[in-house]
């Protein structure tokens, strides 16, 4: 996935940072420092892995860092939020994508290799449950609906077992695969214990997989990330979840204030100690920190509230100096 507009405004912001970095480097004087103009050029290569879902995120900063800093190579791969966290704590990648944090034992494995870290939150998301565009019997689903259909051993395979007002269509589902921390995410929430599921669905770490799936089954269900949902928004239709609370939609808003539930979550990179003592590494990372508003948008995720991104640029400054 390529994301190629709006980069005007973000590459002149960098372009900004390179001059100031340029004069620091010249200890703020008026005499030359002999070093050629193209000093501030960076070079190397930032490995990325992680979630399917966080990783259009970092690739769309990783477009847009490129066309400033062509030298530095910047690679997004996608394994799943599991599958990035072993690569990472492995000393493979500088940077993992997350759709949920890391867990105690993925913790361990990176203390058992040395690499120490720190978390950050760059986006909102609201974990979508998604049907076909035909399935025009169904606008909201409870929780409790929604766990008889994905909890372990279900057998409700046709849409009139979840409601008999619903018609004789056969249900045919779509999910998150079991590396992906979007599968431990709906899982945990829906059917209350992390990776507890029916396993007879069409699994993928893939979400454009899951998009395909769902738009050529009309009783087709699937879940993932909203941006994802934006993305194919003429393809499928997104359901309205009861938490307890009545229906909400999702969206930016109820993504923001939790109204969601339950499946409103933030969206984490976790970036190693040794790659950020790296300049080329650190640059990335504040670019992506300083340009998160643009990022977002141009990725069409759900933005972070002020009181995060003040957060976010705080906790990474405190990490460069810790």
């Amino acid at each position: 996935m390529v994301i190629k507009s709006g980069r005007k405004r973000l590459i002149g912001t960098l372009a900004a940072l390179t001059v100031v970095m340029a004069l620091a480097a010249c200890g703020g004087s008026g005499e030359s420092s002999g070093e050629p103009s193209g000093a501030a050029q960076l070079s190397g290569d930032i490995k990325i892995d992680g979630s399917s879902t966080v990783g259009p995120l970092s690739k769309a900063a990783a477009d847009i860092f490129a066309d400033e800093q062509p030298k530095v190579n910047v690679t997004v791969g996608i394994s799943g939020t599991g599958g990035g966290f072993k690569k990472f704590c492995n000393g493979e990648t500088d940077i993992s994508d997350a759709s949920r944090p890391i867990k105690d034992e993925e913790k361990k494995a990176c203390a058992d290799k040395g690499i120490t870290f720190t978390e950050l939150i760059v986006a909102n998301d609201a974990l979508t449950v998604v049907v076909n565009k035909e399935a025009t019997w169904v606008d909201c689903l409870t929780v409790a609906q929604l766990k008889a259909v994905w909890e372990p051993d279900s057998k409700v395979d046709n849409w009139n077992q979840i409601d008999p007002k619903f018609p004789n269509e056969p249900l045919k589902l779509y999910g998150a695969g079991t590396d992906s921390g979007t599968f431990d995410y709906f899982t945990a929430a829906i059917n209350g214990k992390e990776k507890a599921s029916r396993t007879n669905y069409t699994p993928s770490e893939d979400d454009n997989v899951l998009v395909q799936g769902v738009a050529a089954s009309k009783g087709g269900m699937g879940y993932f990330g909203y941006t994802y949902f934006e993305e194919n928004a003429d393809k499928l239709k997104a359901l309205k979840i009861d938490g307890g609370a009545g229906c909400v939609a999702p969206s930016t808003a109820t993504a923001q204030d939790g109204t969601y539930k339950p499946l409103a979550r933030p969206l984490f990179v976790y970036v190693a100690k040794a790659s950020a003592a790296k300049e080329h590494v650190r640059t990335f990372v504040d670019f992506y920190i300083a340009n998160i508003d643009e990022v977002v948008k141009e990725a069409k995720y759900v933005p972070l509230t002020a009181a995060q991104k003040t957060t976010l640029a705080a906790e990474f400054e405190a990490f460069k100096k810790g």
